[in-house]
Formats: C-alpha cells, structure tokens, sequence
C-alpha cells in the first residue's frame, strides 16, 4: 500500500491509540478483553439477532475517545487533526448545569457523519472546551492566570498540522507521510511525564478536578477510550468479579425487555496514576493524580425529536418516582416506567415516528392486489416495507455528566450567583471555523434517502410521516 485513504487514516489512528491507552492504563486492556468475550457470549446466544445495531467486526473495532483542551484555538487545531481523520464536529453539548455536578465545559463530538463511513470504522472522540470566562466557576482573576498559563503552551507541533490539513484535502497521505502523521497525532494525546505544578493543579482543582485536568498541565492526552459491548450488564459484572471497581450505576436507560434506545454507559473509576509533582520550592516529588478511567458503551436506536421528547418525559419520571422511594434502585424504577410508557417494538417505534429507521421493500412479500399506501405506517402494516434501526452514534448530556461525576476526585466549588456566559453550536462553529452538526438533521437525512428510493421502487410521490411528508 503506497496511499492511506482517509478512513484508512482514521482506522489506524483508532488502533495505535487503543494500544497506548492499553500501556499507560492496564485495566483499560482488561477492559476490552472483558468486552470481546462478553461480544462474543452474545453472538453466541442471539446469532443474527446480535448484529440487528452492527455487525460484530463493526461493534468490535468500534472506540470512541475523549479528550479535553483550553482554549477555542485548541479546539480549532483538534478539528484540523480529526478533519484529516474524516471526523466532524457533531453535537453541542453544555456540561457546566449538569447534575449532580456542574463542569465547566462545553463539549462536541468528532465523528464520521455518513453511513458508509460509520461502517468502515466508527471511531469518535468527545472533545471538552474549559470556559474560564464562567464566573460561576472562576473568578476574574483566576480567569485571568488561567488564560496566561493556557496560551503559553503548544499542544499540536506545526508539522502534525501541516499534515493534517495536507490530509484533509487530498483525501489521505502517501505511505511516507502518513506514518509520520500518525506518529505524531498519536504522541500528542500521550500522557506526559513533564512535572506537574502542585500547588497550581490544586488550586484549579477545587473549582473542578476537571478544570485542573485541562489546565493545570501543560498537555493534552487521552481521558478515556471506550470499547462497545453487546451487554453492558453482564460486562458490569464481570468486571466486577475481576476486582476492579465500577462507578455506581450504569448511566442512561435501563436494561428492559424492549428495544435498546440512545445509549448506556458505564465505568470503572478512576485510577490512581503516578505523575511527578513539583512543589513550590521547585523540588520535584512522586505523586499521583486521579484524572483517567475506562469507560464503555452499549449502543440502540436513535431516536426522533418526538422520541427525545418522550425520553425526557420518561426520565424525569423516573427522578420523580425515585425520589419518593427510599428503597428503590433507579435501574428498578426506570425499568417499570419504561414498561409503562416506552413501546415495546421496534415496528411500534417506526409507527409512531419515535425513533429512526432506514427503510427497504420486502422483496418477500406476496403479491395479493393490494396497492401499497402513501403512509408509512399503513406500508409497514401491509408488510411492504422492512425497517432498519439506526444506530445512535452520539451522547447523551445527563450520562456524560453522570460518568465525569462518578470519577471526579472531589465536588468542586460553583458560586451560586449569576456570571454564566453564552456558548451555543453556533458559537462554537464560530471559534473552530467549522459547522458544528445537528444529529437529528443526519439521521433525518439517512431515513429521508430510504424513503424517497421506497418511493420510487412503489411508484410514489411520497410517503407520510406522522407529522410531516418525506419525497
């Protein structure tokens, strides 16, 4: 092979990042044995059925990372390396009001945004921003040492940029230059064993461990790689039997008997790492700092605006419901209300206009003089038409929250006061320079495709959604 290809790049990265998050963080590797064999139970079990969200080369390869960085000029070289990788900023996501700990960050993901370049390989990385300017969180002047010390340091050497915009635009490297690409843009996110300035760290770390994670040091480097399992559960519990310690719960919906929606998440906590500490007399001392854990993900079905909404609607009775019990375990009490209100298939889902689907003919249904329906309800009810769940490729707000929480090393301090400033997706297209995307408007995309082929293989001028008519 003389030429990577983009995904090609973006495979590989994927790969030498999982091998030196595996080196720095042991139990990381543990973790992704644990989920290959659980995988492996369930394709067992299920056979065909365990590939209905993925096939199982796709769900094995599948990571996503995360990182954090300080400054939007930070974040707009980030987009220049994951540009080259086929990513896109996708989804705008405001931690600093999230419960039970408020994080000063806001957030996006850089991911494929295409079907066929989600299925070559998947991978996506959650980028963090900090805002120094909320006074909530930093005072002016902290505000004001932290910008100095963020805009003194260099995460990203010119010659990874060059190549990542060089990447970018021919569509790959040459053999050459794509080693020393990959060389490079996987070094950056290394953690560094430059001493860390104690007394400094400590100070951002009573505001949050994640601010002293962002600017108390003078890097970047990988915060977590998540491998995607098929069972979340039974994962939680063969971690578990192995020793290592879990975070509390497992984060999103809960395990039911119906169809998987959004995203679970879990992980184990964060580890004490060895990280040389220098004090204020400049001696340089061994230490440890909390900040890295392993996390992992059990992908369902993306779900519509109006599944959003009954999503929310569903989780807030949850909280409602729990909060009056005592006893009750959250997943317990999840798992009844969704028993009462979500539906229980995927057909029901597709109906209601609840979640996603791309749609094909049924090639084996009989011909009896029934012409099909404009509606896409009445078309699934004839059997004329198979839906295909699409798989949700992003986060949820409230889980990303609850993961970051369980491992922080301590609450923080938030000012009870006003002194929020306004981040939005526009504001950080604006910072990056490039669109941040909308999720539901790319899986909209994908449906409408399928629907406007549906249409023309049956003779259509167009298919009614609840709602809405697709062409």
């Amino acid at each position: 092979m003389t030429y990577l290809e983009t995904w090609q790049l973006r495979a590989e990265f994927a790969r030498r990042l999982s091998d030196l998050y595996g080196t720095e963080v042991p139990a990381y590797a543990t973790l992704v044995d644990v989920s290959q064999q659980v995988n492996g139970q369930v394709l067992a079990e299920r056979g065909a059925g365990a590939e209905r969200l993925g096939s199982i080369g796709r769900v094995t390869a599948e990571r996503h990372g995360a990182i954090r960085v300080g400054t939007p000029a930070e974040l707009a070289q980030v987009a220049r390396i994951f540009g080259a990788l086929g990513m896109s900023p996708t989804g705008f996501y405001d931690l600093r009001d999230a419960a039970p700990s408020p994080i000063p960050v806001i957030s996006t993901a850089f991911r494929p945004i295409t079907a066929p370049e989600l299925a070559r390989n998947p991978f996506r990385v959650f980028v963090s921003l900090l805002v120094p300017e909320d006074r909530r969180f930093f005072d002016a002047g902290l505000a004001e040492r932290l910008n100095t010390f963020l805009s003194r340091r260099r995460l990203f050497p010119d010659e990874l940029l060059a190549l990542a915009d060089s990447a970018e635009a021919d569509g790959g490297l040459d053999t050459g230059s794509a080693a020393r690409f990959l060389e490079l843009a996987v070094g950056a996110f290394a953690l560094s064993d430059a001493p860390v300035d104690r007394g400094w760290y400590q100070e951002l770390e009573a505001v949050s461990s994640v601010a002293a994670d962002i600017g108390g040091v003078t890097t970047t480097h990988i915060n977590h790689l998540t491998p995607r399992v098929l069972d979340i559960d039974e994962l939680y519990r063969q971690m578990t039997r192995r020793g290592i310690e879990m975070i509390d719960e497992i984060q999103g919906p809960p395990r039911w008997d119906g169809p998987d929606v959004l995203l679970r998440q879990t992980s184990f906590r964060a580890l004490a790492e060895p990280r040389r500490l220098r004090d204020a007399d400049g001696t340089v001392r061994p230490g440890e700092l909390r900040v890295r854990f392993g996390e992992v993900e059990a992908r369902g079905i993306a779900l519509t605006t109006a599944g959003r909404s009954l999503y929310t609607a569903l989780v807030a009775e949850v909280d409602r419901r729990h909060a009056g019990s005592a006893s009750a375990r959250r997943q317990d009490v999840a798992r009844q209300v969704w028993s009462d209100h979500m539906p229980r298939t995927e057909r029901e889902l597709a109906a209601g206009d609840l979640a996603f689907f791309t749609y094909e003919i049924n090639s084996t249904r009989a011909l009896d003089g029934v012409a099909p329906s404009a509606a896409l309800s009445q078309l699934l009810t004839d059997g004329w038409v198979v839906p295909r769940p699409v798989v949700y490729e992003d986060f949820l707000p409230r889980s990303a929250a609850g993961i970051f929480s369980s491992n922080l090393t301590g609450s923080g301090a938030v000012k009870d006061t006003d002194g929020g400033v306004h981040r939005d997706a526009e504001w950080m297209s604006a910072a990056i320079g490039r669109q941040v995307q909308e999720p539901t408007e790319l899986y909209e995309a994908q449906r409408a495709e399928s629907l406007r082929q549906v249409a023309a293989a049956l003779d259509l001028n167009a298919i009614d959604l609840p709602g809405g008519v697709l062409a």
